[in-house]
């Protein structure tokens, strides 16, 4: 390959709108690794909902600009479940990861991550970068939050290899994330530079924990954060440190290192026109991740080897193992995929799984047979008022059902429904505290289960809230 195919391999690029003919022909001219789909570039119907014949030859173009190569294209998408979700309806809506936590049980992760990714792969992706590997804090995580599977890190760690390992079983390849942690700092690398203040043996104890068992799993990639570690190297986005490049693989990782997305404020502001680009991959990453501007990147990239500040022999690597992955991704055959909402079914079964009591009866009815609902959007009143009906409640009068989401104040009421993150409700004065990690029909429905008596919640909590600790719940 020449230094220009090269530099090309190595840079995953963002586009803007649903018109993806001249975003093809960039990725054609500059033998880009392939794109990445934001929701912006995911094509809707006049209600909002995916055309999928529209996504998949969308997917068809983008491939076919990477022909010509012995190995496919990648095209990705953040398809975790939950908050972070580019692809609505019709494809089946999963819960929060944190649901996989609170259910406690690694098949049922391996089983929705097949069923998630089998969906993308009909529509034509082969990457999902998913899942989040990070261990959350709590209610001091202001970015991860149900993002992650649990506060524990044996639990994380176990999950989220399962998770993955059921996109693989798939076809599609995962990408644990966000080393060297994102869950235990306290501020959002879209908006700041946040500072990871533990020491080594802090982040081997806890944070490391998941990547070393997705290492040790063959997980394919690894995401670094922008996220600055002073035991590792001051002041630098670990996205641009070569000591957190270094300090990956000592782990032992020997797949492809990919940035967290170079267009976000932490690292954008202080590092433009494509001097991110060059500084990750002198660092030691492998795969640039949606740098601001594409072609500025990939002629910084060209340019740095020229002069020497950056290394022809760092640039082979770091093409090499991009792909290498694609190449076995390619040999492995694509498998045929499953139709949109095909998983709804295990979606359900995991909100089922893990719907949690914090406080109030495990047996029986918790609700005399008609509820009132507040709180939350009203998307999210809708489908809790179409779940009670199915559980056999009537909306309108009885005791008030308060749904909290994402941020929420501390709810009032007389039963407190987390929808997201779960210490939502640390502080709610309701008598009753229920927590669902998620906002899909199916997780309505198992609240209007337990709710109506016809269905107890097993699940525990994966984090503390409040005065609960981790492991509350119904026995």
């Amino acid at each position: 390959m020449t230094p220009e195919e090269k530099a090309g391999q190595v840079i995953l690029p963002f586009f803007t709108g649903t018109d993806v003919e001249a975003h093809a022909q960039v990725v054609e001219r500059l033998h880009l690794a392939g794109s990445i789909i934001m929701g912006d570039n995911v094509p809707l119907d006049a209600s909002g909902a995916v055309k999928p014949a529209t996504m998949q030859a969308l997917n068809r173009r983008l491939a076919k600009a990477s022909a010509g190569r012995a190995w496919p294209g990648i095209i990705a998408v953040d398809q975790e479940g939950g908050l972070v979700s580019r692809l609505g309806r019709p494809l089946t809506e999963w819960p929060a990861p944190m649901s996989y936590g609170a259910a406690g049980n690694g098949a049922l992760a391996r089983l929705a991550g097949k069923a998630l990714a089998s969906e993308l792969a009909h529509l034509g992706f082969n990457v999902d970068f998913a899942p989040g590997a990070d261990v959350t804090i709590g209610p001091n995580d202001p970015t991860i939050g149900a993002r992650s599977f649990s506060a524990d890190p044996e639990a994380a760690a176990a999950l989220s290899v399962e998770f993955s390992r059921g996109l693989l079983e798939a076809g599609v390849l995962p990408a644990a994330k966000h080393f060297p942690g994102h869950g235990s700092v306290t501020a959002d690398s879209h908006r700041s530079l946040p500072v990871q203040g533990a020491t080594l043996e802090q982040l081997e104890a806890r944070d490391w924990k998941p990547f070393r068992a997705a290492v040790g799993a063959g997980v394919p990639m690894v995401m670094t954060g922008h996220i600055a570690v002073p035991a590792l190297e001051p002041g630098v986005p670990a996205s641009l440190s070569q000591a957190t490049y270094g300090a990956l693989r000592d782990l032992g990782f020997e797949g492809v290192a990919v940035t967290d997305a170079l267009n976000m404020s932490a690292v954008k502001g202080k590092y433009p026109d494509g001097k991110a680009a060059v500084m990750a991959l002198a660092a030691g990453a492998d795969l640039l991740l949606m740098p601001a501007d594409a072609a500025k990147a990939h002629a910084a990239v060209v340019r740095a080897v020229k002069n020497g500040r950056l290394s022809a022999a760092r640039l082979d690597e770091a093409a090499v193992r991009v792909a290498t992955m694609m190449h076995w991704r390619g040999r492995a055959g694509a498998p045929g995929g499953a139709a949109p909402g095909s998983g709804a079914g295990m979606s359900s079964r995991v909100s089922a799984a893990a719907i949690t009591v914090l406080a109030g009866e495990c047996r029986g009815p918790m609700v005399p047979g008609a509820v009132r609902v507040t709180g939350g959007a009203p998307r999210d009143r809708a489908l809790f008022a179409a779940a009670a009906g199915r559980a056999g409640l009537r909306v309108g009068s009885g005791p008030v059902v308060n749904l909290v989401g994402f941020g929420g104040r501390p709810a009032k009421g007389d039963i407190a429904v987390a929808l997201d993150a779960p210490w939502a409700i640390a502080g709610s004065t309701a008598p009753v505290k229920l927590a669902l990690y998620g906002r899909t029909p199916g997780a309505f429905d198992a609240l209007a289960a337990v709710l109506a008596g016809k269905a107890t919640a097993p699940g525990k909590l994966p984090a503390a809230v409040g005065r609960y600790p981790v492991g509350t719940g119904c026995r």
